[in-house]
């Protein structure tokens, strides 16, 4: 979900975010859904890490936000956070593997909006490593969305919405979330369209200003998509919220136009939900 270039790590191409917004560019090096996999028999891990930047949100938790967790062969163990009012800078912290000694696969969950310059992974001087065992399905499902697919507001890393898809189907994921800044911009579609995947998920009604700038590019950026990927699963979603206004219903119908559209052009592989079923 993400790599390391030029002393930071990124989650879109640093060539492509600035064609998209200044928000994106910001946002292109936040670390969601970022994992580190591997096996070992360490009795601890150890996580050092430097931030070159720790957005402040309010409404959550500093874990989710520049915390870490980490898994033991699929289960939660513990969380890594740094401590309370711990800004930027240097950030260390160790925590047992726990259970039966013997090699596990470690899966290490990275702060959803901190971005990172510097992670260091510390291991028992004695102790084996090796590669995680590969993803059951190897191409990344790619979601592109607002706030919401960036993380908000999951009390940890590991427990945003792709992160427990992930684990259930055992696949790779990509978190194209910009929280406030999904708007289905033409270079964001492209860069999208570009990319190796399973299946493409996007949801980015909470973050088109208006019903016009939605209907302008969300079947813009499903054709875009279609067309370098004939038989790619593309998931649509609307906001998950009751349509208890006109303008709701109205975003909900462009939406489920594009869904409407592709059927009738004998599209097998694309699906709606209503995201105000989401809660029945």
């Amino acid at each position: 979900g993400v790599w390391y270039e030029d002393g930071k790590f990124y989650r879109v191409d640093k060539n492509v975010a600035p064609l998209v917004s200044p928000s994106v560019v910001q946002k292109s090096t936040q670390t969601a859904g970022g994992r580190i996999r591997f096996k070992t028999d360490s009795p601890y891990i150890a996580i050092k890490a430097v931030f070159h930047n720790t957005e402040v949100v309010t409404i959550m938790a500093d874990v989710a936000v520049k915390g870490f967790d980490f898994y033991v062969d699929g289960v939660f163990v513990r969380s890594f956070s740094p401590a309370p009012g711990q800004g930027d800078g240097d950030f260390e912290s160790i925590r047992e593997v726990g259970g039966e000694g013997g090699e596990h696969e470690i899966t290490i969950n990275m702060p959803l909006y901190a971005g990172i310059t510097e992670l260091y992974i510390g291991l028992d001087e004695k102790a084996s490593l090796s590669a995680a065992e590969p993803y059951k399905i190897s191409k990344p499902v790619v979601f592109y969305g607002s706030s919401i697919t960036n993380g908000a507001c999951a009390s940890r890393p590991g427990m945003t919405y792709e992160s427990i898809i992930s684990r259930r189907l055992n696949c790779d994921f990509h978190n194209l979330g910009f929280g406030g800044s999904a708007r289905g911009e033409s270079a964001m579609a492209d860069y999208i369209a570009g990319m190796e995947m399973s299946a493409f998920v996007y949801d980015y009604d909470h973050n088109a200003p208006s019903v016009e700038h939605l209907a302008n590019t969300h079947e813009a950026m499903f054709m875009k998509v279609r067309e370098k990927h004939p038989t790619l699963p593309i998931i649509m979603l609307s906001r998950p919220q009751d349509l208890n206004r006109e303008a709701l219903k109205a975003r909900f119908e462009v939406v489920k136009a594009t869904y409407d559209n592709a059927k009738a052009r004998g599209d097998e592989n694309v699906y709606l939900i209503n995201g105000s079923t989401l809660f029945d």
